[in-house]
């Protein structure tokens, strides 16, 4: 629905012309008059109807007899169509924290994953009459935006390679306040911003999914470690070969690989063996 701002009369008006009819419909009672102080207490009585406040960051709603005739946003008092229905609308930023969910992500682990939505209204109308209790929309459609991007990627990437919902926290977040407008659009709802707060296993494989990333950690730190033996083992044979500080042949360098490798690889700290005598 299209959202009409109205240009509302001045509240204060109104309450002058509510004070002279009541004021003259008293005056003529005194007198002794009839049917003239009754036109005046009843014209008093409807004008008083078409008063409304609207506070600060709040929206009101007009419609007459059915009809929506449009929306007041200035704050202040106002009067409109004597008659005319109100509602109130707030349009100050407000947070939704959806509850702990368990979802199946893309590899099909259960997992648990939790959200906040932060939103505000910016056309009533919509949010009024094309959608039944919008706060409840909100809170639905979220959840099930939440639901639908877990479910596209997997809690971690083991391999390294491809988005998960662990290590791309940021683009996670940025897809799913994209996803969350276009479900909001239809109730008049902007969202501001949409972050994950909550994320881990389910509780029935947690540790077995715990003991999977210490393992791929202690794989990735054993590589890094194989990787710079490799490169300390190679420099210190061509320093040995450059400085000619000895010659080596094949059957030496091998013994010598041998042992600069796990003396660096290994865990615990290397017991030098003095070879007083020759190598064969």
């Amino acid at each position: 629905m299209q959202e009409k701002m109205l240009r509302p009369i001045n509240g204060f008006w109104i309450i002058a012309m509510i004070v002279i009819c009541f004021g003259g419909g008293f005056y003529g009672a005194v007198q002794g008059y009839n049917v003239v102080p009754a036109i005046l207490f009843m014209a008093s009585g409807v004008l008083a109807t078409s008063i409304t406040v609207v506070q600060p960051n709040k929206s009101v709603v007009v419609t007459f007899f059915g009809r929506y005739v449009g929306t007041i946003s200035a704050s202040g008092m106002w009067a409109v169509i004597p008659l005319s229905k109100r509602k109130t609308v707030s349009l100050r930023v407000r947070n939704f924290n959806s509850v702990k969910l368990k979802v199946n992500d893309i590899e099909g682990n259960p997992i648990e994953i939790a959200a906040v939505v932060v939103f505000k209204v910016i056309n009533s109308a919509k949010a009024l009459f094309d959608v039944d209790k919008y706060m409840e929309f909100v809170e639905i459609q979220s959840e099930t935006a939440l639901r639908h991007v877990a479910s596209k990627y997997p809690y971690d990437s083991f391999s390294g390679s491809g988005m998960s919902l662990r290590a791309n926290a940021e683009e996670i977040a940025k897809e799913l306040a994209l996803e969350l407008q276009e479900r909001l659009s239809l109730s008049g709802v902007e969202v501001l911003e949409a972050r994950l707060t909550h994320l881990a296993y389910s509780t029935e494989i947690a540790s077995t999914m715990l003991q999977r990333q210490q393992a791929s950690a202690i794989l990735s730190a054993r590589q890094i470690i194989v990787e710079g033996a490799v490169g300390m083992v190679d420099m210190a044979i061509k320093q040995l070969k450059e400085n000619g500080v000895v010659e080596l042949d094949e059957e030496r360098k091998a013994a010598m690989i041998n042992n600069l490798m796990v003396a660096i690889v290994s865990e615990r700290g290397a017991n030098p063996v003095i070879n007083a005598g020759s190598l064969y």
